[in-house]
């Protein structure tokens, strides 16, 4: 899951100094204001993009997925008399969660 879109790494590659963003993975390299070689990202400045910018697009995604299918596991399992749906619903809504963290 991609936790950063890669116009708020250009822009804030392009706000300070660094240039030619690679994305390799979870992995983000650019070159250093006067740099040769590139080096990966700061971690300092992924956590402030991340606390400015929010949810990437695929995190919203994600999320609205999750809720979407523990309502209508809620609703089958009313319906069903059956609580597996809400134990699908669960196994999905952990995997998200799961899924959203991000290790920086």
């Amino acid at each position: 899951m991609k936790h950063y879109s890669e116009s708020w790494l250009n822009e804030w590659c392009y706000e300070n100094g660094w240039t030619d963003l690679y994305v390799e993975r979870d992995n983000y390299w650019a070159f250093p204001p006067g740099a040769v070689i590139p080096e990966p990202l700061p971690s300092d400045a992924l956590k402030w993009i991340k606390a400015e910018k929010g949810w990437s697009g695929e995190e919203k995604l994600w999320s609205i997925g999750a809720i979407l299918v523990t309502l209508v596991a809620a609703v089958l399992t009313v319906y069903f008399q059956s609580p597996m749906p809400l134990g699908v619903a669960f196994a999905f809504a952990a995997i998200t969660v799961g899924l959203l963290e991000v290790e920086v």
